[in-house]
């Protein structure tokens, strides 16, 4: 299954990481892409979500380490303390697990 990872922040033309996480990607033989999700707010992260299904992960940079708080369903202790997150773990419910969150 081809695997989507990437980048979360505004502005990231600057960024080197989806040229140095693909190139990781492609010699190890891991089935998965990076890409730059250059959000001009971080309320289109919903919608970037739904958009992208096989998003298993974002790194989280400037200026949406803080902004990104609330959308979040589980933070991580240190993370709370800090106020702030640099990475996202996204966690895909079955359709059955979403039926008994209801």
């Amino acid at each position: 299954m081809h695997k989507i990872f990437g980048l979360l922040g505004h502005p990231l033309g600057h960024s080197f990481s989806r040229k140095f996480h693909n190139a990781r990607f492609l010699r190890l033989g891991i089935d998965a892409e990076y890409v730059n999700f250059d959000l001009e707010s971080i309320s289109q992260l919903p919608a970037l979500l739904v958009s992208e299904p096989s998003l298993c992960g974002l790194n989280v940079t400037i200026p949406y380490k803080q902004q990104v708080l609330p959308y979040l369903d589980e933070l991580d202790p240190v993370a709370a303390r800090i106020g702030a997150v640099n990475t996202i773990c996204i966690k895909r419910l079955s359709p059955h697990e979403a039926e008994k969150q209801k």
